[in-house]
C-alpha cells in the first residue's frame, strides 16, 4: 500500500510543477525582479518538447532603425545572472553600441525601416519548458527569439 502513496504523491508533485512551469504570470513561478529604470523585462515562455536537450533558443534583440544599402549590426552582451534564493537564470543585456555599418556606396536618399539585431555572446541559451526565459534589456530594444532544433542523423567523424 505505502508505493500506491508514495506514487500518488510523486505525480501530485510532478503536476503541480507542470503547471507552475507554464503560468501565464511571471510572479506566480519566482519573485522576479521588476525592471529598473530604463529597462523592460521581456518574458518568454516555452512549449513543451519531447527531448529539450535537442533544441537551443536563439535571442534576437534588436530595433527597428531607417538603413540604407548597407549591412547594420549593434553590438552588446547577453549576461546571465542568478535569481537570488531561487537559482533561476534570468539574462541582462547591459549596453548596446553602434550601430555597426558596412562601407557600401549606396543611393543616395534610399533608406527604409529594418529591423537591426544586436550581435555578441550570450545570445544562445539552453531549452528549457520549466521555466520562462526572463530578460532585462533596455526599454529601446526589443527581444524575438528563434527555436534551433538539432538533426535527427548523426554522423561519424572520420580519423585522419
Amino acid at each position: 500500500m505505502k508505493p500506491l502513496v508514495i506514487s500518488a504523491a510523486l505525480l501530485f508533485s510532478l503536476s503541480t510543477l507542470s503547471g507552475v512551469a507554464n503560468a501565464a504570470k511571471l510572479e506566480d513561478v519566482a519573485p522576479y525582479p521588476k525592471a529598473d529604470k530604463g529597462f523592460s523585462r521581456q518574458v518568454i515562455h516555452l512549449p513543451t518538447q519531447k527531448n529539450e536537450d535537442d533544441y537551443k533558443v536563439q535571442i534576437i534583440a534588436g530595433k527597428t532603425l531607417q538603413v540604407d544599402c548597407n549591412k547594420q549590426r549593434l553590438g552588446g552582451k547577453l549576461e546571465e545572472k542568478t535569481l537570488k534564493g531561487w537559482g533561476y537564470p534570468m539574462y541582462r543585456l547591459n549596453k548596446v553600441s553602434g550601430p555597426a555599418t558596412t562601407l557600401m556606396a549606396c543611393p543616395e536618399g534610399k533608406t527604409h525601416a529594418e529591423f537591426v539585431p544586436v550581435v555578441g555572446d550570450g545570445f544562445m541559451l539552453r531549452y528549457n519548458s520549466k521555466l520562462p526565459i526572463v530578460l532585462y534589456v533596455p526599454k529601446d530594444i526589443e527581444v524575438r527569439y528563434r527555436i534551433w532544433s538539432a538533426s535527427k542523423q548523426i554522423k561519424q567523424a572520420v580519423a585522419e
